[in-house]
């Protein structure tokens, strides 16, 4: 049985997406790296790395079951994770209800036997890799207003030049 790589993510709109995908451009003339694919944007709520087929395919069936409720998130500064050579885009500090999303899930997880990673969740959007300056650029000058009501689970699958990721299943909306 091989192994699938998943995370669960918030998927920007295509307009949102295409936003940051200028910020991006905006950043790199400032500190060089790789600008990532506008298709491929998204904020990381809970890395699994590979799984194996079968809890894969179980996670899929009952993600759908997952109700997210509706938020707002916004993008207002850049940052930098040096080790790693990212720019992101995120908020300044962690909205509470996206916390409470991102707890939620690692607890509905350990269900399936996966544990939460040690280091504190921190909401952000990779823009560029491998950046040439450690230091953030300027900050935008209007936030990124990101409004969402849903979660999906994403397979990342390695390719010549990178990664593809396919959105294998979808949280459904909180009814009102």
């Amino acid at each position: 049985m091989s192994a699938v790589r998943l995370f669960f993510a918030l998927w920007p709109s295509p307009p949102l997406a295409a936003s940051l995908a200028e910020w991006a451009q905006a950043a790199r003339l400032h500190s060089g790296g790789r600008v990532m694919r506008t298709e491929t944007l998204h904020l990381t709520l809970a890395f699994l790395g590979p799984v194996e087929a079968q809890l894969a395919d179980t996670l899929a069936a009952a993600t759908p079951d997952r109700c997210v409720p509706p938020g707002e998130l916004a993008l207002d500064h850049y940052g930098v994770f040096k080790r790693q050579r990212i720019l992101w885009a995120g908020p300044r500090e962690a909205p509470t209800a996206l916390q409470a999303i991102h707890d939620g899930l690692w607890q509905w997880l350990a269900g399936y036997g996966l544990a939460a990673p040690p280091q504190p969740f921190r909401p952000h959007v990779t823009l560029l890799r491998n950046i040439e300056r450690d230091d953030p650029p300027p900050p935008p000058p209007d936030p990124l207003i990101w409004r969402y009501d849903r979660l999906v689970l994403v397979a990342s699958e390695s390719q010549t030049g990178g990664s593809r990721y396919r959105i294998v299943a979808q949280s459904r909306p909180l009814s009102p």
